[in-house]
This record gives structure tokens, C-alpha cells and sequence, in this order.
């Protein structure tokens, strides 16, 4: 599988039918993994943690969620067509399980989020069978409530675990809790806001020419501004550098976990 390293962290070269279809082979071998849908915001998250660097690193998958990367990864001489959009994974992952009978669990987000999103969920994917819904709460987990969730979806019987609670959270918890819940879990994030129909997706043109960081800024002002002023120049101004010193894409996936 072709990679691109971007300001070191590491990106996979996959469609999204390549990706569901990877995830979903995955979870009916009964396997543990984990799997990322990165953008700048994470990149730069990377750069200055470099133990988050290395939960991007070691992901079964780390997919170009934005524009920005898959531009980037092209850069390098990586032929990635589009970007892997993490609500529209959640969805095709979704619809992929119905279709096999795989079990899934949702992990994250508040309990309106996730009350919501348990209802909606088998309508966008008829035969859906979600089987657990978790909504923890907006704090460090104690070490028993933290096994108690575990207990929870491994009881479920989930084979993929979607995973909303926010980059950098979700990826860590996915790297710490894929071996321990036994099942494949995806950080998609946003993705839950979305499909609970509580947030407004950007238009595909916007999302095509890679502004959709611009329509979630007028969306969300108060919450993005701080994130965006600090991720948007740093990622611009690292990577037109990394660009200029000739970095080219990854030979293989080191870095990940072994499969």
C-alpha cells in the first residue's frame, strides 16, 4: 500500500470503497484494529505530541480526511484521487455492515448526540444492527469506568466500534481500546454530529476545493477560530518547507501496527 508522509505522520493510499472494504473484511475475520481519518488539525496535533504522532503512525489505517492532505500527498508523488471523508466511511462502513450482518457499537459524543445517532443510523443503513451506544462522560474516565465500558461493548458482541469524541481523544482511545473491546474501531469525529442530524455538512463544491474548514469556522466561531487560526498557517507554511526539501513519499508502512 502506498504511503505519503506529511510533516511525519504517515498517510495511506486508499479510496473510500478500498478502506470500507478493508475495515469491513477486518471486522468479519473477527480481528482488533484501529483506523484514522486524519486532516491538518491532526498533522499539527502530531507535531507537537509526538506520542499522538505515534498512535497516527501505528493505525491500520491512516486515511487523508481532507483536501489539504490528499493535495500534499500528491506532492509527494502519491496518486491518491480523493480524500476518505470520515462521515461518508462512517456511512458506507455502515451500510456494508447491515449488508453482512455485522454487529456495531457507537462510543462517544453527548446523550442527545448518541440517542439520535442510534435511531437515525439503521435508517441511512436499512438492517443496521447497532448493538451498544455509549455516551461517556466530558472528563478522564476512572480506571473502572473505564473497564466497565469495555465490558460493555465486548458483551455487545460489536465488531466495529465507531469512535466520536474528538481528535485528538478518539484516536488515542482507539489505540489503547482496539485490542481490549476485541473489534475494529474508527475514529470519525464529526461524523457523529452529522449523522445525528445536528450539524451541517459543507456544500461538495466547498468540500471539493477544500474549504470545508471555512464553512465549520462560519458554523462554529466561537468553538474553531483558535484551532483554525493556529493549524492553518502552521500546516501551510511546514509543508510548502518539507515540499521545498524534496520529501517524497514513504517506501512501505513501517509504521504501522503489523497485520
Amino acid at each position: 500500500m502506498p504511503s505519503a508522509s506529511i510533516l511525519g505522520v504517515r498517510f495511506d493510499a486508499r479510496t473510500a470503497d478500498h478502506a470500507a472494504a478493508d475495515i469491513l473484511a477486518w471486522a468479519a475475520a473477527g480481528e482488533a484494529r484501529y483506523a484514522c481519518f486524519s486532516n491538518a488539525h491532526s498533522v499539527i496535533e502530531a507535531g507537537d505530541d509526538p506520542a499522538f504522532a505515534r498512535v497516527l503512525n501505528r493505525a491500520d489505517l491512516n486515511l487523508p480526511d481532507g483536501m489539504s492532505i490528499v493535495r500534499e500527498m500528491r506532492a509527494r508523488g502519491v496518486a491518491q484521487r480523493d480524500r476518505v471523508y470520515g462521515p461518508d466511511a462512517m456511512l458506507a462502513v455502515a451500510r456494508g455492515a447491515a449488508e453482512a450482518g455485522v454487529p456495531v457499537a457507537l462510543y462517544g459524543s453527548s446523550p442527545e448526540v448518541i440517542g439520535r445517532l442510534r435511531e437515525r443510523m439503521p435508517q441511512r443503513a436499512p438492517g443496521l444492527r447497532v448493538v451498544e451506544a455509549i455516551s461517556p462522560p466530558f472528563r478522564p474516565l476512572t480506571p473502572d469506568e473505564d473497564e466497565a465500558d469495555v465490558a460493555r461493548l465486548r458483551a455487545s458482541g460489536a465488531r466495529i466500534v465507531f469512535v466520536g469524541l474528538g481528535c485528538p481523544r478518539q484516536e488515542r482511545w482507539c489505540a489503547a481500546h482496539a485490542d481490549r473491546v476485541g473489534a475494529v474501531c474508527l475514529g470519525v469525529g464529526a461524523a457523529f454530529d452529522f449523522h445525528a442530524g445536528l450539524l451541517r455538512q459543507a456544500p461538495a463544491v466547498l468540500q471539493r476545493a477544500g474549504l470545508e474548514w471555512a464553512f465549520r469556522l462560519a458554523m462554529e466561531p466561537r468553538r474553531l477560530w483558535r484551532r483554525y487560526g493556529r493549524v492553518v498557517p502552521r500546516f501551510l507554511i511546514g509543508t510548502a518547507r518539507e515540499r521545498s526539501a524534496g520529501v517524497t513519499a514513504l517506501s512501505g508502512r513501517a509504521g504501522a501496527r503489523s497485520s
